[in-house]
């Protein structure tokens, strides 16, 4: 097992994105992630396939929860998307997704999830929905974010709500992106599910 503060200094730049987010979910969860026992232990894990990527990425964002999860990319629980089973191979290769906080852990909420997700470059994530209030908050690279009918180029420092069952999608270019997500509300994740999408017609 191995004691590290890198984590807990992540949890700490983490909960300053989301203590000033306007659903009161945001402030609740910061207050989730200060509580953390620190240290936090972990054992060691593989890197993910996408790592040089999310190195890249992070080392090139002024953002300072970027540099926090840099030093901690160590120690991050990759590959524990818990949507997995409901996504297929080939939107499985694009993302990569770290989950931090929610019922199954690592760190236990019973009412909230939590993770770092990266999206590689030049892809595309179809218009997909949850019955999950979700916030993203953006903290290296960039895409352009469909939420609703709301589509524009986000960036780090961008915080970006969707509410339950709102449709939304991602396509970034030659530098992907790396964001936090955060979950409330009713987090089942058997209600998640792609959606009709005029940009995946077009392409078929």
């Amino acid at each position: 097992m191995v004691l590290n503060n890198h984590f807990q200094d992540m949890l700490d730049e983490i909960s300053r994105c989301y203590e000033a987010e306007a659903d009161p979910l945001g402030p609740h969860t910061a207050k989730t992630l200060i509580v953390t026992p620190s240290p936090v232990t972990f054992d060691p894990v593989p890197p993910c396939f996408l790592d040089q990527g999310i190195r890249t990425v992070l080392a090139g964002s002024n953002h300072p929860a970027a540099g926090a999860v840099l030093k901690a990319q160590n120690l991050l629980p990759w590959g524990s998307n818990p949507v997995e089973d409901n996504t297929e191979s080939s939107i499985a290769a694009m993302i990569c997704v770290a989950s931090l906080l929610g019922p199954e852990g690592p760190i236990p909420a019973p009412d909230v999830r939590l993770g770092l997700v990266y999206m590689r470059p030049e892809s595309y994530y179809p218009l997909h929905l949850h019955d999950a209030d979700e916030t993203y908050s953006i903290i290296a690279g960039q895409a352009l974010w469909t939420a609703g009918d709301d589509i524009r180029m986000r960036g780090a420092g961008d915080m970006i709500h969707h509410p339950s069952l709102m449709p939304h999608a991602f396509q970034t270019g030659s530098e992907g992106f790396l964001a936090i997500w955060r979950w409330s509300g009713d987090i089942n994740t058997h209600s998640y599910a792609f959606t009709e999408d005029p940009a995946t017609e077009l392409q078929a």
